[in-house]
């Protein structure tokens, strides 16, 4: 199978790997991984590689003497001052998913990797069985945070179980709290987002319609109908 030609992932996270290298410069970071054989087969030059739901692509390739690849992106300002990629360190671990191939199972919903800002954690619950995360809810993306709606969080697809004003609520099962770095996050930390694209297009669409005038002149002409 090959990449799908344009951005897309499914929101399952395949694994997660610890930073090994990260090289800062003013505005621009390279980060550097190994990745283990199993997730490096067909890996090439100018692929595409989610990272706590960034999409970034492969700079560079070499293989290691135990099978695995080490593998580089570059980080531009734009993408550092929007997601939580600019906090990490060297010996940190980071969601990864490699781009959808035409077949694959879409498990989650579509991402596309464009992370619109962060969300912090505002309260956790866990037991043996749960995980219950409680994000803030910000002002300008409060229109996408619906119940029952969907949301990447460090590429995470998630479904969003309780909205209230200023917040909103995720829970976890094992499997994501196990393979996902959820499993050890803590309060206060800055957790990537992703709006459902389906969702954007919905409010956005009726946001214009608002602006112009157009939705009311819709309704009348429903409820004359």
């Amino acid at each position: 199978m090959t990449d799908i030609g344009f951005n897309m992932f499914s929101g399952i996270v395949q694994t997660k790997l610890v930073l090994q290298e990260i090289n800062k410069q003013t505005d621009f970071a390279s980060l550097v991984y190994d990745f283990p054989a199993q997730f490096s087969t067909g890996l090439q030059l100018g692929a595409s590689v989610a990272q706590n739901g960034v999409c970034l692509t492969v700079r560079t390739l070499k293989q290691n003497t135990d099978g695995s690849m080490r593998v580089s992106f570059d980080v531009i300002a734009q993408t550092l001052k929007l997601t939580n990629l600019a906090d990490l360190k060297s010996g940190d671990a980071v969601n990864i998913e490699r781009a959808a191939c035409f077949g694959d199972e879409i498990g989650g919903h579509v991402v596309s990797g464009h992370v619109f800002g962060c969300v912090r954690v505002l309260s956790i619950e866990q037991d043996e069985l749960n995980m219950r995360l409680v994000f803030e809810r910000p002002a300008e993306l409060r229109p996408y945070l619906l119940n029952k709606g969907f949301v990447a969080l460090n590429g995470c697809s998630l479904t969003i179980a309780e909205v209230t004003p200023d917040t909103f609520t995720v829970w976890l099962i094992p499997e994501t709290r196990d393979v996902t770095v959820f499993g050890t996050i803590e309060v206060g930390a800055k957790v990537n987002l992703e709006i459902d694209p389906s969702t954007q297009a919905t409010v956005d669409t009726l946001k214009e319609l608002m602006a112009s005038g157009q939705l009311a002149e819709l309704i009348a002409t429903v409820k004359s109908a």
